[in-house]
């Protein structure tokens, strides 16, 4: 006599769906909150979804290798891919959109196109701008993109970065020379990035093109990581690069505060 086979117990569905949508839930209030703040480590993103440590960690790491987030030491930041998955609340289009009136204030004090950049892997790319009604115009508009090397919102962006994840950024090749001032050597541009964070702003000086310098400061969230770097450029012939610095940097920065404290308010001390 054949014994009878005994029957699977089944997961009831209402289970199996309870348990889907409890994981699908904590990921996307991972993913929106890594939106909504701009960097995070594990134990934020567990914090933010009610997650373990070690389930956030991997929902982490999965956004790491789908390309919707960059792991930067122990904390991730988001990547533009992820950025286009929500529309208004996420802290690029927030950046952009907070900081319109805090731009336009600082081109009409100098009288210079003013623009507001993000970093985007190995590029820039400038997320808004008061354009100032000059015969002569630089050429960025909102779109754009500039390597992150040599251009002056690139080198905030890279400053905030430990030494060992700026010098993998950066690379060991020499990189391509877009003027003869153009810096290309890696220890160059190590050192150039680095004296950022000590100045608190970051030089471009006829790098990009002959005859254009720019300087750009950074722009912070409330845990004091760099987020965005507010800049200007202008052609040699108006702006003179002493009072590009002793002019221009007070102004930025002071409108880079106040668009910091616009989106995000109090700043953490930092230790």
């Amino acid at each position: 006599m054949v014994a009878k086979r005994a029957k699977k117990k089944s997961i009831p569905t209402a289970s199996r769906r309870s348990e889907g949508m409890g994981g699908l839930a904590k990921g996307l209030a991972i993913i929106e909150s890594l939106s909504n703040r701009g960097v995070q480590s594990s134990a934020d993103a567990a914090r933010a979804s009610g997650a373990t440590r070690a389930a956030a960690r991997r929902c982490l790491l999965t956004l790491v290798d789908l390309g919707y987030v960059e792991r930067v030491g122990r904390e991730f930041r988001p990547l533009p891919r992820l950025r286009s998955l929500g529309r208004g609340s996420n802290l690029v289009e927030r950046l952009a959109e907070e900081s319109a009136p805090f731009l336009a204030k600082a081109r009409d004090r100098l009288g210079e196109s003013i623009s507001l950049a993000v970093r985007d892997g190995d590029s820039v790319t400038f997320i808004a701008r008061a354009e100032a009604n000059n015969i002569i115009s630089t050429g960025v508009r909102v779109g754009a993109k500039l390597p992150a090397y040599c251009s002056a919102t690139g080198r905030v962006l890279l400053s905030q970065l430990v030494d060992r994840d700026l010098r993998a950024a950066i690379g060991k090749k020499t990189l391509p020379q877009l003027t003869p001032k153009t810096l290309t050597k890696p220890s160059e541009i190590f050192q150039e990035i680095s004296g950022v964070r000590n100045k608190g702003y970051a030089e471009s000086d006829e790098e990009l093109e002959l005859g254009m310098r720019s300087l750009a400061v950074p722009v912070r969230d409330a845990s004091d990581t760099v987020v965005a770097a507010m800049s200007v450029s202008a052609y040699s012939a108006r702006v003179s690069r002493s009072v590009l610095i002793k002019q221009f940097v007070p102004v930025l920065q002071e409108y880079a505060a106040e668009l910091e404290v616009r989106c995000f308010g109090q700043r953490t001390a930092k230790n």
